[in-house]
Formats: C-alpha cells, sequence, structure tokens
C-alpha cells in the first residue's frame, strides 16, 4: 500500500512571488538580507529486507511464474515487513486475484501490525475479486466478530450486513452450506428466532450439497420453540385462519375431579375446565407446528429435486478453486456439460453462479470465458463488457482470440475507439500477431479510414522485411489497393516490389498471376503475359514452374489475341517438361536434387506437384472452367502430336 504523500510545504516555499507593492505606497526598507527557508527534505525511500530485491525481480521479469510469486510471498511473511508484503501482495494480486488464501494471508498480517482500516480494505477488495469464495468471507466474519464491540447495536447490524452481502454474493453456490448454517447459528445467538425461519426459509430453496441436513434442523427449529416466537406475526395469523377454517375434533375430556355444586376444590386440584383448556392449547401448537413444516415440505420436495439433477454434476467438479495447473480433460468436459446444462434448464440467475464458479476453476481456460461473455451478450451489455475486462485484464492479458471478440464486441456497441484501443494495446503486449494486425487493418477498413489500414499494413511489412511476413502483408496490402480502392497499378507495384525481393516466392508469383487475371483480359493480356514470363525466368522450383507454363498455355488457348504466343509457349512448355522429366530421371544415376532444394508438399509457398493453390478465394484452380482440365484423366504426356490436348491439360 502506497505510502501518505508528504505534508504541503508551507506557503513560501511554493514559488509563488509575493504581491506586488502599491504603486501610492511608501517604497519598503531595506532590510538586510534573509536566508531562504529551508525546502522540506523528501521522505526517504523505503527500506525493504536483505535479499527482497532478488525475489522481486524474479517475479517481475516472469510475472506467469507462479512459482516466482509464491517464493516472494513466502520470503515477506518469514520476514514479517509490512511495506514489502505490501508491495509483494498488491502485484501478485494484479496477476492473480483468486488465490483466496492469499487474501487471509494479506489480511492476517495487516491485522498483525494493527492496522484495523488496512484490514478492512484487504478483506473488501479480496471480496470484490473472488466473492464466491466462501472462507475468506467466513475470516471476514470472525474478523469482525472479534474485533466489534458486540454491546453496540451498529456493530450488531454491522455483521448482519455482512452476513446478508455473504448470502447474496455465494448463497446460491452448491458448497455454500457452511455460510448458510453459520448465519443461522449467529442470529439464534443473538435471539432472533423469527430472522432464523426467515433464513431457513432462503436456504431450504437453494439446491446446496446439505440440503437435507438444513430440513431436518429447520424441522427441530419448528418443534423445540413456539410458533410465536419462530413466526412472524403475518404468518402467524394466517396459520391460525387456516385452522379455524378446517377445524378439528376435540380431545376427550380428560377424568378430573370435579366438586359439587357450590363447594370449591381443594389446593392443587385442578378442574377439568382447565386440563381442557390446556389440552386444547397444546394441540393448537401442535396443529400449527404441523402445518408450518407441511407447507415447505413441497418446497423441500422440489428442490431436492433440484439437487439430484445437479448431484452427478457437482460430484465431477474436483478442483473448485485456482490453481495453475492444468485440470484434467474430464473435469473440463464437466464444466463444459454443467454449464450447458444450467444455461437450458437453470434460471438466469443460478446459470451465472455456476459461470463465475467455473471461471474460478477454469480461469486459465479461454473457453470458457468466451461461452461466458457469449451468454451474458444476449442478457447484458454491461455485464459481458465487465467480464471481458475481467478475463483480458487479470487472466488472459496473453490470449489473442478473446481480445479480438472483446474488441468486435465494442465495435458492435458503437464504441469504435474502444476497440482500437484494445487491439493496438494487445499488439503492444504481444508483437507480431497477423491476426491483431488484419483485425486493426479491417477495423479501420469498415469505418472508411482506408489511408490509417494501408498504413498498418506497410508497416507490419516493413517490419517483417526479409521474413515470410513480409510477402503475407504485401498480398494483403496489394489486394487492398486491387478490391478496395481500385487501384489495379498500386497493387501491382506492391507485388513486383515484393518480388524483387523475394524472387523464389511462388505465393507472391501466384497472387499477382491471379490479380491479373481478375482484370479485363482483354485490355490486361500484357501484363497478364509478363506476370507468367518473371514466374518462368525465376528461381522457382521446377514443378512450380511445369504449372505456371501450363497455365499460360491454358490462358493463351481460352483468352490469348495471337496462334503465334500460343503455339511459342507450348514450345516452351514442352521444354520445361523434358527439363524436368530429365531431373526426375538424375536420382536414379545418383545426382539426387539435395533435400533442402525440394519443393515439399507443406512448403509455404503454397506450390505443390499440383495446381497453384491461391490464398482465400480467386483461386484460379478451383475455377470449374479450370479444375475440369484437371480433375479428368486426361492421360500422361504425350510429345508425338502437338495438338494433342492431353499435352496441354494433363492431369498433374
Amino acid at each position: 500500500m502506497p505510502l501518505p504523500p508528504p505534508n504541503p510545504p508551507p506557503r513560501a516555499a511554493t514559488g509563488q512571488p509575493p504581491p506586488p507593492p502599491s504603486p501610492r505606497s511608501p517604497p519598503p526598507a531595506v532590510e538586510p538580507p534573509q536566508e531562504p527557508p529551508p525546502v522540506p527534505a523528501e521522505e526517504p525511500p523505503p527500506t525493504y529486507p536483505m535479499d527482497f530485491e532478488k525475489f522481486w525481480l524474479a517475479a517481475q521479469s516472469n510475472p506467469h511464474d507462479f512459482t516466482a510469486w509464491t517464493e516472494l510471498l513466502q520470503f515477506v511473511e518469514q520476514e514479517n515487513h509490512l511495506l514489502a508484503a505490501r508491495k509483494a501482495f498488491d502485484a501478485f494480486f494484479s496477476h492473480y486475484p483468486y488465490c483466496y488464501g492469499y487474501w487471509k494471508k494479506y489480511a492476517d498480517m495487516e491485522r498483525r501490525f494493527e492496522c484495523a482500516r488496512e484490514t478492512e480494505e484487504v478483506f473488501e477488495r479480496g471480496l470484490q475479486s473472488i466473492p464466491l469464495s466462501m472462507d475468506l468471507w467466513i475470516h471476514y466474519i470472525s474478523y469482525l466478530q472479534s474485533t466489534l464491540d458486540m454491546n453496540l447495536p451498529e456493530s450488531i447490524q454491522k455483521i448482519r450486513g455482512v452476513f446478508e452481502a455473504a448470502v447474496a454474493a455465494a448463497g446460491m453456490d452448491f458448497r455454500s452450506d457452511k455460510l448458510w448454517e453459520l448465519y443461522v447459528e449467529w442470529e439464534r445467538e443473538q435471539g432472533d428466532l423469527r430472522a432464523v425461519t426467515g433464513i431457513y426459509d432462503r436456504v431450504l430453496s437453494m439446491p446446496t450439497q446439505l440440503y437435507n441436513h438444513h430440513w431436518e434442523k429447520f424441522k427441530e427449529h419448528v418443534l423445540h420453540n413456539p410458533p410465536k416466537d419462530i413466526l412472524s406475526p403475518e404468518e402467524l395469523l394466517w396459520v391460525q385462519s387456516k385452522l379455524a377454517t378446517d377445524p378439528v375434533p376435540k380431545p376427550p375430556e380428560p377424568e378430573g375431579t370435579e366438586a359439587p355444586p357450590g363447594e370449591d376444590l381443594p389446593p392443587g386440584v385442578e378442574g377439568k375446565g382447565a386440563a381442557a383448556a390446556n389440552a386444547q392449547e397444546d394441540l393448537d401448537q401442535e396443529k400449527i407446528r404441523e402445518l408450518v413444516i407441511s407447507m415447505r415440505q413441497q418446497i423441500y420436495a422440489q428442490n431436492e429435486a433440484e439437487v439430484s439433477k445437479r448431484w452427478n454434476f457437482e460430484d465431477g467438479i474436483k478442483r473448485p478453486y485456482f490453481h495453475v495447473k492444468p485440470l484434467e480433460r474430464a473435469q473440463l468436459r464437466n464444466w463444459r456439460d454443467y454449464l450447458d446444462y444450467e444455461m437450458a434448464a437453470g434460471s438466469h440467475e443460478r446459470t451465472i453462479v455456476l459461470f463465475e464458479r467455473c471461471v474460478i476453476a477454469c480461469a486459465l481456460y479461454e473457453e470458457f470465458w468466451i461461452k461466458y461473455t457469449k451468454y451474458l451478450e444476449n442478457h447484458t451489455v454491461t455485464g459481458a463488457r465487465s467480464v471481458f475486462q475481467r478475463a483480458c485484464g487479470y487472466h488472459l492479458p496473453r490470449k489473442p482470440n478473446i481480445h479480438l471478440l472483446w474488441a468486435a464486441f465494442e465495435e458492435k456497441q458503437g464504441n469504435v475507439e474502444e476497440a482500437r484501443r484494445i487491439l493496438r494495446c494487445f499488439e503492444e503486449v504481444v508483437p507480431g500477431l497477423a491476426m491483431v494486425r488484419l483485425r486493426r487493418v479491417s477495423l479501420e477498413r469498415r469505418h472508411g479510414n482506408l489511408e490509417q489500414a494501408e498504413a498498418l499494413l506497410t508497416e507490419a511489412m516493413e517490419a517483417n522485411e526479409g521474413l515470410p511476413l513480409a510477402s503475407f502483408y504485401a498480398v494483403k496490402l496489394a489486394r487492398q489497393a486491387c478490391k478496395v480502392q481500385k487501384n489495379l497499378g498500386k497493387a501491382r507495384k506492391v507485388l513486383v516490389e515484393a518480388l524483387e525481393k523475394e524472387p523464389d516466392n511462388a505465393r507472391l508469383h501466384a497472387n499477382l498471376l491471379e490479380m491479373e487475371f481478375g482484370a479485363d483480359v482483354r485490355q490486361n493480356e500484357g501484363n497478364t503475359m509478363r506476370c507468367f514470363e518473371r514466374a518462368l525466368r525465376s528461381p522457382l522450383p521446377d514443378e512450380a514452374k511445369v504449372v505456371f507454363s501450363q497455365r499460360r498455355v491454358e490462358f493463351l488457348e481460352d483468352f490469348g489475341s495471337s496462334i503465334h504466343s500460343l503455339l511459342t509457349a507450348y514450345d516452351e512448355h514442352q521444354k520445361i517438361l523434358k527439363q524436368h522429366a530429365a531431373r526426375k530421371r538424375a536420382p536414379e544415376n545418383g545426382s539426387e536434387e539435395p533435400e533442402d532444394k525440394r519443393l515439399r508438399p507443406d512448403d509455404g509457398s503454397g506450390l505443390g506437384g499440383g495446381p497453384i493453390g491461391f490464398p482465400s478465394g480467386g483461386d484460379v484452380a478451383s475455377s470449374p472452367s479450370y479444375s475440369y482440365w484437371y480433375q479428368h484423366g486426361y492421360g500422361s504426356y504425350s510429345y508425338q502430336s502437338p495438338w494433342n490436348y492431353n499435352q496441354y491439360y494433363p492431369q498433374t
């Protein structure tokens, strides 16, 4: 916790000049110079125990190393140094707020140093971070009971208020029985039996692990206390009126001693009338108790049915608390199934509680946070935003998918500037992710900021020069220039410049060909042919050149304006085929091509032994008019007949 700021300096030391003298006032008397007042010394920085810096730097250098944090916290506890503990715990909880056990340790340390206000602040911060923690609520309540003066009515009200906050936040948890029992016992100690009945009325409708235990305790509460003490006046009046409309037979009058007319009974001997009155009163009490219990019997039966539906799911939860260790697959599957059931069959409140329980145990699993936000988006925008903030701010600061979804959520709500901020900040934390940069580009494009979109792509392309990502961004930039800005010349320039740096990049050649082919073929034949020639002159692998050569012959056959160009392309295609066939036979003579020179099926160039694979839409090979020639068996190459179309369009 930061130290309080030093006291403000006196007015003379604030650096403000004194007010100027009045023009009519006499000149001030000359006084001997005075020394300036001393400047208050700044408070020295706090001192920490020896070796604290070592543990602190270990945790700060890798905030996701949970072991380094636990060693730091263990060290400050052993040293019992409050300032060091505050610094360590505050930093730790900015990464792991769900560790309720460390919240308890933090509060206990503040309490040992008799810092009452700070102790309560720690409890409140912890309960705000993890409101479903039964242990933390109970620890806080025990602290209040041991420190407050219970003779003061405001102390009673404060503890009752904390109990109410606890059951409101965590009372629907399946394992909240201990909290409910503690609340019942505390109200019983205060002598408020009606409040005890009210608590039982609430917990009896909650599907909890010890639901039957609460039912038995409630029946004892009713049977062992007078109805007028446990029921509200309204309920007691209603029960009595209910019994009056359904009269019960009177009990037989007990045999007693009755004095003759005009004579009194001896002292200590009760008459029949008094005995009958007492018996009737006892009978009325029993009937009231029976009716009170029977009215709640149906609620108990319904609750028992709800418990049975959830029992197997609850039994499958082996680790309900947070830990950095991975969960078993069976537990993850159980959480998925349980959430699906609760969303389909449960109430909104119960679904929210289950999601909150889930993201404690599964805090490091992106899928559950995403599932939670998608559910909340249909109910409350504010709630969904809060979950995004918690997930991205604390638990998943380096996970891209949840950040992309958060930005999309804000954009959908019209908060474009917030969406920009989310993507920009995440890219600063985790630089170099193409999916994030492309989302930033698409965000600007959707909102008409084409210059900014182009600048983002250009910046990414330059930052990755010499890496495979540079050509990836070059393709994206060229497509935006061609398809969005309708500037084919700019798009061509981008890809040609990229090819000058990477002439052996088959993906760049393929995308340039796709772009040229997408223009008017009658007006763009020259550029398309230059694209083919550039690819065939490049240091591409033979397999790739064969495919480009096939495409050139096919293009000229379908769209070419000169028969001479077609025949020339065909002759060159035959030469390429022969050269390729000769190289394929070379390994038999011991001149096998080095392994690192081969074009592998998973080569990032996008070219294998088959048709060119154009990335994203516009794949010429996938076009029906082209794939027709390559999906049917037209035989192998034949070099005898120059007009055999099997030579033009062989099955590759």
